[in-house]
């Protein structure tokens, strides 16, 4: 049982520098951007923002989910890399299909994963709503 704690706390860690990572390199990408997104018309450029800021929060869902799937599958749990990514996804959207379940031995897993998803899909969500509202204050500013 520590072992899956310890485990999963250095996953969610993981998961979350990652997170953090991802949130200041959007934030020096608009940076450098920010003459182009205060030109008008802001309205088409908003929406390539949101656009780009969409697509990175998808790659750092990616990302946390192969975090998973790579542990996962580099303890054995699974014998595939293929189920080890499912089960992932599955745990970390929280789904919980429950077709494909992990060992009695590491099932605590499933539940920090879960737990996981739902902190770092709060932190993208935040994520996007701040990247909105400080590109439409940078284009109301000029």
């Amino acid at each position: 049982m520590i072992v899956q704690l310890i485990l999963g706390s250095v996953l969610m860690a993981i998961s979350a520098v990652a997170a953090g990572l991802s949130w200041w390199g959007l934030e020096a990408v608009l940076i450098r951007a920010n003459a182009w997104v205060t030109r008008p018309p802001h309205g088409p450029r908003l929406v390539i923002v949101l656009c780009i800021a969409l697509f990175w929060v998808l790659l750092l869902m990616t990302v946390s989910v192969w975090i998973w799937a790579l542990a996962l599958w580099g303890l054995g749990i699974f014998p595939a890399l293929e189920p080890s990514v499912y089960f992932a996804l599955v745990a970390f959207t929280t789904l919980g299909f429950g077709d494909v379940l992990l060992p009695q031995d590491w099932r605590l897993l499933s539940g920090m994963s879960a737990a996981n998803g739902l902190l770092i899909f709060g932190i993208m969500t935040a994520m996007l709503v701040e990247t909105l509202r400080e590109t439409r204050l940078r284009q109301r500013r000029k």
